[in-house]
């Protein structure tokens, strides 16, 4: 156990000695000051449970040493007896109190009521070292419960993100597009805002498929996703895969003007692509076709209407020959 450091401060060598006869042992470290200068010294050196601090000594008294260890921050809080041969009149002991002494001894010492009050605050001094190393511990467990809290939510965040997503295209999957039509579509009863839907459908993509293979036509999804992606340039928008070879675009507050000059954009996107579709009878590359929906949201009817809107409007572009938009 490592030993607990006080620090004995008389300007008689044989008082020094006395006191450290009396005090030492295996567990104490006795460390002298022959004045009140030194002792302020030996406290630069030293972590002191107590200070025995001699009163009357010559160039700086035991109350000026004192008050000075009270000033100082690395000190003020180190326990001090004042060993005094002096009276015991009230004023002379209220001046030792109210220069920061904790306790008085007077001279002649009895040695055992000494040992008595130093065991007192050594073993007080004791406690709040063991206080203060729990507190450490339970304030290293409390970051350490913080980092791994952070960590949990970080990896939450990751799983719901992944979650939402569409493992192959990168786009918000199904799922995540059927919580935000409902979330946009109240948000459109309350501002009582236009609501927009695109519907979009790769042409001939079976054919594709069965002439390219299902590695290409992967490929192929994942490009077609990007170009119509790119087309979107609101943060609010939400591109979304929405079945197979189909995906869907929510543009909240967005009248059918708008969604029109949206699907104009994807066109032009998904022209730029130049995928090779040699099984098309539409071209001679990949094309989309387009159902656009436009609805001002109420109470009395649901998404839903809006999807279906949407739907048979993409029916009638692809009845219209493909590679283009029908608004419905």
């Amino acid at each position: 156990m490592r030993a607990i450091s006080i620090l004995i401060v008389d300007d008689r060598p044989e008082n020094l000695l006395a006191l450290e006869q009396v005090l030492e042992t295996p567990t104490l470290n006795v460390v002298r000051a022959n004045s009140g200068h030194e002792a302020l010294e030996r406290t630069l050196d030293h972590e002191f449970a107590l200070i025995l601090l001699d009163v009357q000594m010559p160039i700086m008294d035991g109350y000026e040493t004192a008050a000075l260890l009270r000033g100082n921050k690395k000190t003020k809080n180190i326990p001090i007896i004042f060993v005094t041969a002096a009276t015991k009149e009230q004023s002379q002991v209220f001046l030792g109190y109210g220069s920061g002494a904790v306790d008085y001894l007077f001279k002649p010492l009895e040695p055992d009521v000494l040992k008595s009050k130093v065991t007192i605050f050594l073993e007080l001094y004791r406690q709040r070292r063991l206080l203060e190393e729990k507190t450490r511990e339970l304030d290293a467990k409390i970051l350490e419960l913080e980092t791994l809290k952070l960590a949990l939510e970080d990896s939450n965040e990751k799983l719901r993100q992944l979650s939402s997503l569409d493992g192959l295209t990168d786009l918000p999957n199904r799922r995540f597009f059927d919580e935000t039509i409902a979330r946009e579509w109240q948000r459109g009863i309350r501002r009582q805002k236009p609501l927009s839907l695109i519907l979009a459908d790769i042409d001939h993509f079976k054919a594709f498929n069965d002439a390219y293979g299902h590695v290409v036509g992967d490929d192929c999804l994942k490009r077609v996703a990007k170009g119509l992606e790119k087309s979107i340039l609101r943060d609010v928008d939400t591109i979304a895969r929405y079945g197979g070879e189909e995906f869907a675009a929510i543009l909240p507050e967005t009248d059918e003007a708008g969604g029109v000059k949206i699907i104009q954009r994807m066109l032009k996107s998904i022209e730029a692509l130049k995928i090779d579709h040699i099984a098309s009878p539409t071209a001679d590359h990949v094309t989309v076709s387009f159902g656009l929906s436009t609805m001002l949201p109420i109470s009395d009817l649901g998404p839903t209407q809006l999807i279906e809107s949407a739907d048979k409007a993409l029916y009638l572009a692809k009845n219209s020959g493909r590679n283009t938009y029908a608004i419905s």
